[in-house]
C-alpha cells in the first residue's frame, strides 16, 4: 500500500467523529424513517425516504473518503452498475462493454439496453484497445476481468476514450480502492459492489458509483431517486461497519493469496493458473504499473469438473458458495454461470484464514485428487 493509501485508511476511522457532539453515540446510528417532519416548504429539509437517509450518508462519506469522489450507494453491485448505464446512455447511444467479465453486466446489456435504442459491443478485456473507441458513447471496463482475471490498460485506454469526447465507466470491484485507483487513472466513473471485499462478511448486498464530475452524480444520484433504487438502512450500517476493517482484511487476503499462488502453480493437479501477482502472469507488467496489490482471487484450472468439484468440496477452508471477497476464502466453478472458462476452472477467492492452515488444508485436497 502507498503512503496515501495508510493515510486514507487511518482517516476513515475518525471521519464520523467529525460530525459529533458532545455526548453522540460514537457509532452511527440506524435511521429507519420512510417520512420526515416537513411543516411548511421543504426546500432544505429531508423531505422522504426515497430521496435520503442519514445512514446512507454515513456509509457514502466513508467511500467518497476511500474513492476521492462523490459517491452514491445502491443496494446491490448490479444496481451500481445499471445506475450510469440507464442514467447516461439514450437510444441511438453505442456501449462497448468486456466480453469476459462479469456476466450480468453482458446480460443487462443485452436485455434491456438495446430495447432502448443502445447499440451494444463486446471485447475481450485484454484487447479492449483494439479497434479504438470513435464513436461509443460509453466504454464499460473491468479489469481484472472476473472471472478469468485478465488485464487492461487503465490509464491508456481512458485517454484514448476521453480523447474521442467519450466516458469510461471501470468496475473495481475485484480491487477495491486499496488496491487500484481507476479515477485516478484517468476513468469518469467507478462501479462496484460492496458487497464483497468492502463489506467482507457475507451478510449484505451493497454498490456504489463514484465520479469527480457533478454532472454526473447529479444524474446517477436522480436515477436513484426516481427508479426507487435505494438501500435499506441497516444495510448502510453493515456496509459501513464491514468498511471500516477492509484494508485490515484487504492485506491480509492480499498476503496470503501472494503465498499460496506460486505453491498452487506448483502443484500436479493445477494444469493452469492466473493471478496477476505472479511474474510469469501474461498481465504481471501491467498490473505493478496499474495496482498496488495483486488482489486475492486466484484462478485456477484442474485437469476436469469432477477434479473441481471435488478439490472445492473437499477442503474444510473453502466455502462452496458463488460471490467472493469473505473473511472466509470460498470457491466456485465459474462454467455453471456461463462463463465461458474451462470446465475445471474455479475461481478462488482468499479470505483471512491463517495463510499455514490454509495451504495445508488446500494442498491436502488436492492431493487427494491426484
Amino acid at each position: 500500500m502507498t503512503t496515501d493509501d495508510t493515510a486514507r485508511a487511518a482517516r476513515l476511522l475518525h471521519l464520523h467523529r467529525e460530525a459529533l457532539a458532545k455526548g453522540d453515540p460514537v457509532p452511527p446510528q440506524i435511521t429507519l424513517a420512510a417520512m420526515y417532519h416537513l411543516p411548511g416548504d421543504p426546500a432544505g429539509a429531508r423531505t422522504y425516504g426515497r430521496a435520503d437517509n442519514p445512514t446512507w450518508e454515513v456509509l457514502e462519506q466513508a467511500l467518497a473518503h476511500l474513492e476521492g469522489a462523490d459517491t452514491v450507494v445502491f443496494p446491490s453491485g448490479m444496481a451500481a452498475i445499471a445506475a450510469p448505464l440507464f442514467a447516461l446512455l439514450g437510444s441511438g447511444d453505442r456501449l462497448l462493454i468486456p466480453s469476459d467479465g462479469y456476466y450480468t453486466t453482458r446480460l443487462l446489456a443485452d436485455r434491456y439496453l438495446k430495447r432502448l435504442g443502445v447499440t451494444v459491443d463486446t471485447r475481450p478485456t485484454a484487447g479492449m484497445e483494439e479497434g479504438g473507441f470513435d464513436g461509443y458513447r460509453l466504454v464499460f471496463l473491468e479489469t481484472p476481468s472476473n472471472p478469468g482475471l485478465d488485464l487492461c490498460d487503465l490509464a491508456a485506454i481512458t485517454a484514448a476514450v476521453r480523447a474521442a469526447g467519450r466516458l469510461t465507466v471501470v468496475d473495481n470491484t475485484t480491487m477495491t480502492p486499496f488496491g487500484q485507483r481507476p479515477l485516478d487513472l484517468g476513468a469518469d466513473i467507478v462501479v462496484a459492489a460492496d458487497t464483497k471485499a468492502p463489506n467482507g462478511h457475507s451478510d449484505v448486498l451493497m454498490g456504489h458509483v463514484a465520479s469527480r464530475d457533478d454532472e454526473i452524480i447529479a444524474a446517477v444520484r436522480e436515477w436513484r431517486k426516481l427508479s426507487g433504487s435505494i438501500p435499506g438502512p441497516f444495510e448502510c450500517w453493515l456496509a459501513h461497519r464491514g468498511l471500516e476493517t477492509l484494508e485490515l482484511r484487504f492485506d491480509r487476503m492480499c498476503s496470503s493469496a501472494a503465498i499460496l499462488a506460486p505453491r498452487l502453480a506448483a502443484h500436479p493437479a493445477i494444469r493452469t493458473i492466473r493471478y496477476p501477482g505472479l511474474a510469469t502472469d501474461p498481465s504481471h507488467a501491467l498490473a505493478q504499473r496499474q495496482m498496488t496489490r495483486a488482489g486475492f482471487l486466484i484462478g485456477l484450472t484442474l485437469q476436469s469438473a469432477e477434479a473441481a468439484e471435488a478439490f472445492i468440496n473437499n477442503c474444510p477452508l473453502l466455502q462452496p458458495a458463488t460471490s467472493f471477497g469473505g473473511v472466509h476464502s470460498s470457491a466456485e466453478r465459474r462454467i455453471r454461470w456461463g462463463d465461458a472458462v474451462d470446465p475445471g476452472f474455479v475461481r478462488l477467492s482468499v479470505g483471512c484464514e491463517p495463510v499455514e492452515e490454509l495451504w495445508n488444508a488446500l494442498k491436502a485436497s488436492l492431493d487427494a485428487g491426484s
